[in-house]
């Protein structure tokens, strides 16, 4: 069997990026040469982020760094979805074709398959131009990849309008009879910042990424059976790989913080280890969730108010200030953390958590309960799956100004922390779902059955 040079492309968020390092990891264990293509402004920040340790450096034989541009400006909002998805497609095809032809040229290693976020599906094109075979990967739940599929059966049904907009009455839809009812306020692209950048968002995906699902068989996502296994009945092309979680037994430092925006702190984890079992808090929003000054100071009076330790994650790019009555005594605050390493810790008893997809696979993955705050996209959808399908969370609620309260953020964890059910099932999940990924798990039977296919 030949050794083959996977081109890996991720849409360029940290919630993309993550799992498709992994898979990358992944790869390259199973025997291929991997060249991860990240945008120019977020390979600054992966370098800038990685373990300076030289023992440690990247086998750049086996896995390669490269970059290509975005379209903007050094000074441009890439958090403005809308346009980061407009300057893209009108750079990106082109930059990645020379990208391409340039390593050919070079006599390095030639690309023999492209594997490609389904957010970048346009680049499946840029392959077939080229004569090289590709795969998409979906890097949130099965779940959402049927509301995208399922966008023009939703037009032709009267549901959304071609803008994305809602037209039916009803609050809730089935993508098919034995599916668990979705609420239509939950489709992704509803929750983006703003409607301009949702209707953006949803015309770039469906015009030039979710086409590219009929030149390719291989439709991987970062999802098991054990997890979605209706929809993943529903969508039998859809081969789950997942959770890809990356490994921590490893002892190189570079390739476990591989990907990440900002570095992480580790003097939590020694930190934990004085903490006791099952007593800490964890809080962490991840990489896009931004608080308003209010929101901010009732979160930290809230942690204040539970009287319990607790570890936030407030990440370097935070503006807000701390209010002054906040005391913090009882918790760490770091700017980022080695997240998967955390919630395996003995001493985490739960996660306040934004709801990201890689939060709730690694937080499902650790057996720990959710306290469940979605910020925007797929996120409202997951807390409504991790709450009423699986019952290992309980959701916070605003008041009619939209403020999640101190008192509430006190209350709702008082209960979470109180009740053995959804920690007795929050355990249970995580033997069915780490078995996924382990010998005989059907993720990782799926996960070779794709690596021999590429081999040969």
């Amino acid at each position: 069997m030949s050794i083959p040079t996977v081109l890996v492309l991720p849409f360029p968020f940290q919630g993309h990026v993550n799992p498709m390092t992994t898979l990358s990891q992944k790869l390259v264990e199973h025997g291929c040469k991997v060249v991860f293509v990240n945008t120019d402004f977020n390979h600054k920040r992966v370098l800038s982020s990685m373990v300076e340790q030289q023992d440690h450096s990247l086998d750049e034989s086996l896995m390669k760094l490269v970059s290509i541009s975005d379209g903007l400006g050094p000074d441009d909002d890439r958090s403005n979805i809308g346009k980061l998805c407009d300057a893209m497609i009108s750079t990106m095809p082109s930059t990645l074709e020379k990208l391409i032809e340039d390593i050919h040229l070079k006599g390095d290693n030639r690309i023999s398959f492209i594997v490609a976020d389904l957010n970048m599906g346009w680049a499946l094109n840029v392959g077939c131009k080229l004569g090289i075979k590709g795969a998409l990967f979906w890097p949130a739940s099965a779940a959402v990849f049927g509301m995208l599929y399922n966008v023009p059966r939703l037009i032709d049904d009267g549901i959304i309008n071609s803008d994305g907009s809602i037209l039916t009455s009803n609050k809730t839809i089935r993508l098919s009879p034995n599916m668990p009812e979705m609420e239509t306020t939950n489709f992704f692209w509803l929750n983006m910042a703003d409607t301009i950048n949702s209707t953006h968002f949803l015309n770039y995906l469906v015009h030039h990424c979710t086409p590219a699902l009929n030149l390719t068989e291989w439709w991987l996502c970062n999802t098991a059976y054990e997890l979605e296994p209706l929809m993943l009945t529903l969508a039998p092309k859809l081969l789950p790989i997942g959770p890809l979680l990356r490994s921590y037994d490893n002892t190189n430092p570079t390739l476990r913080s591989l990907g990440q925006f900002w570095e992480e702190d580790l003097s939590c984890m020694s930190w934990l280890d004085q903490q006791p079992h099952r007593s800490v808090t964890y809080v962490a929003f991840g990489s896009h969730t931004y608080f308003d000054q209010n929101q901010f100071n009732e979160l930290a009076l809230g942690l204040d108010l539970t009287n319990k330790p607790f570890l936030w994650v407030v990440r370097q790019d935070n503006k807000m200030a701390y209010p002054n009555e906040f005391q913090g005594h009882k918790g760490k605050i770091v700017g980022w953390a080695p997240q998967q390493m955390v919630l395996s810790h003995p001493a985490i008893a739960c996660f306040i958590s934004h709801c990201g997809w890689n939060s709730s696979t690694e937080c499902l993955s650790n057996g720990v309960p959710f306290l469940c705050w979605p910020y925007f996209g797929d996120q409202p959808y997951n807390r409504k799956y991790i709450c009423d399908e699986l019952n290992v969370g309980l959701g916070l609620n605003s008041d009619e100004n939209g403020l999640v309260s101190r008192g509430e953020i006190k209350k709702i964890l008082d209960q979470l922390l109180s009740d053995g059910s959804i920690r007795s099932r929050s355990l249970k999940l995580k033997e069915k779902v780490t078995s996924s990924t382990t010998d005989c798990g059907q993720s990782l039977e799926n996960f070779n059955k794709f690596v021999k296919w590429l081999k040969e």
